[in-house]
């Protein structure tokens, strides 16, 4: 399966800021089982789940720290690509 992911590697953290579908952001249990699943493909880094709503605006869920940050920063900014992930 691919995914759209970005690795971001910063001096103050390393995380994963994942693509999901709309809908999975805002359902505590399936964010939770995603951010799992995924935990594995990135070295166990944190992941930070991203949806994006029908004008195309972020909605993040993760470690609240790295959300915060995010919600500063232009998502199209980020080191996107595709990964492959079983």
């Amino acid at each position: 399966m691919k995914i759209h992911a970005a690795l971001v590697r910063e001096p103050q953290a390393t995380f994963a800021v994942v693509v999901v579908q709309r809908g999975v952001v805002n359902n505590l249990q399936q964010a939770t089982r995603t951010q799992a699943a995924l935990s594995s493909a990135f070295n166990r880094v944190p992941i930070v789940l991203m949806e994006q709503d029908y004008q195309g605006t972020p909605r993040y869920f993760g470690p609240t720290a790295i959300v915060r940050r995010l919600a500063n920063t232009d998502f199209r900014r980020l080191p996107w690509r595709e990964w492959e992930w079983n």
